[in-house]
């Protein structure tokens, strides 16, 4: 027996949550992946927790992604245990978002210091790496207009003279224009890449708990439309 009245705009409305559902995962898992690339790929972080909150985001937007599969058929064919399953499994998905937020506050309290570490271990391997390792090195300095950690003096054992600092550091980038030049201010950025590089990764950690807020917000409505559509089907088939 199909519900009737009020609870038949329950069904409507539980279909169309699982819709948005559908959509949040797809955002989660955008969200998620830009974050990951933008902390690994512009800047080479080797702090595991890093990665943390992104991957759970990530892993969240998937999960989401295939239990609004349930919602959506549980709401349409009126199926009690499908319904049951969705309310369970989005109950679960709620609590890891929360998990993941809190998370990322965690990491928000630790993220000078991991900067700081990342950054030093990124200029003394500098020399002795890959070009794609100096690629990311210079591409930093270059687009945030800094130079070494906390100021050009980081770059010190560079090159032997001691004064020498990478090309990227140049406020005109040409070949070799940093030679001799480290506390030369009309050639060379003296401000280091520290306080920039934190301010970008803490307002990429703030979009991934705001995007798991919100969202964790509107499955708490979806968790209690499809109770109200369990209750009724129950109710109804107890009727018959």
């Amino acid at each position: 027996m199909a519900v009737e009245g009020g609870m038949k705009c329950v069904k409507y409305l539980l279909f169309f949550f699982n819709f948005i559902f559908w959509l949040c995962g797809f955002a989660l898992i955008i969200v998620g992946v830009m974050v990951q690339v933008s902390l690994h790929k512009t800047f080479m972080i080797h702090d595991a927790t890093a990665s943390a909150a992104p991957i759970v985001i990530i892993t969240v937007g998937v999960l989401i992604f295939f239990i609004a599969f349930f919602g959506c058929c549980g709401a349409w064919k009126e199926n009690h245990c499908m319904i049951t399953t969705f309310a369970v499994l989005l109950s679960l998905i709620i609590v890891a978002e929360i998990a993941a937020a809190i998370l990322g506050y965690v990491f928000r309290n630790k993220l000078s210091k991991i900067v700081q570490d990342s950054l030093t271990d990124m200029i003394n391997h500098y020399q002795n790496n890959s070009k794609e390792f100096h690629d990311a090195v210079d591409q930093i300095q270059e687009k945030w207009k800094c130079c070494g950690v906390n100021s050009s003096s980081d770059w010190r054992n560079f090159s032997p003279d001691g004064n020498t600092v990478p090309d990227s550091c140049c406020k005109i980038v040409t070949t070799n224009c940093g030679k001799n030049a480290m506390t030369d201010a009309s050639k060379v950025y003296q401000k280091g890449c520290h306080d920039v590089v934190e301010t970008f990764v803490r307002n990429n950690i703030q979009w991934v708990i705001v995007a798991a807020i919100v969202i964790a917000i509107l499955q708490v409505m979806g968790v209690v439309f499809a109770c109200l559509l369990m209750r009724s089907i129950r109710s109804e088939y107890e009727v018959m």
